[in-house]
């Protein structure tokens, strides 16, 4: 009876590790996120988008910025002049409007990190369905992502496929803005 079980455990994992040596091989491949997100042309549109944005704003508070330091300079020959009452007052004064402006800088970029952080996640979820429609299209098992959240700490230079994604969201994106070129285009002789 011992000799039957030993016997049957014996073919038991013959037959698994067989069956082990059997794998199937999957397709795999992986995308440098950090490429892909610095060569997307929609991705670089929105960066310049705020970029403009913030240079726009950041002007008109660097025009506070000027007229308090100029305020400031003024300050210091015109204490003399006016005593120590007037001294400590304008001084309480220009400290709040330089704090202020402090604050106002600080909202500013703390909106535009918030609007600008939408958008980026609404494009890389984007993205995601567009790498998950494009591996299923291409018979991918598996597509890591590598770059600052890396997932694949090494992979063959073979498997990257972030080229051709990047050109696949650039081709989207650019359709998309070539019908909304057209769209505003024919709106805009509709109205004459």
């Amino acid at each position: 009876m011992k000799k039957l079980l030993v016997g049957v455990v014996l073919v038991l994992a013959m037959i698994s590790c067989e069956k082990a040596t059997e794998a199937k091989e999957f397709k795999t491949a992986y995308i440098d996120t950090s490429k892909l997100l610095d060569e997307s042309t929609e991705a670089n549109d929105i960066k310049a988008k705020y970029e403009g944005i913030a240079k726009e704003k950041g002007s008109r508070i660097k025009v506070e910025v000027d007229r308090l330091e100029a305020e400031q300079k003024s300050f210091s020959i015109n204490a003399q002049k006016n005593g120590q009452a007037w001294a400590q007052q304008k001084y309480g004064e220009l400290q709040q409007r330089g704090q202020e402006i402090q604050y106002a800088e600080q909202m500013l970029t703390r909106q535009l990190q918030g609007e600008m952080g939408v958008e980026m996640d609404s494009l890389v979820n984007n993205y995601r369905k567009n790498i998950k429609d494009y591996g299923k299209e291409k018979g991918y098992d598996y597509i890591y992502g590598t770059g600052e959240s890396a997932t694949v700490l090494y992979a063959k230079d073979a498997y990257d496929i972030t080229k051709e994604v990047v050109k696949l969201v650039n081709d989207k994106y650019k359709a998309v803005a070539k019908s909304d070129k057209k769209a505003t285009t024919a709106e805009k002789s509709d109205k004459k």
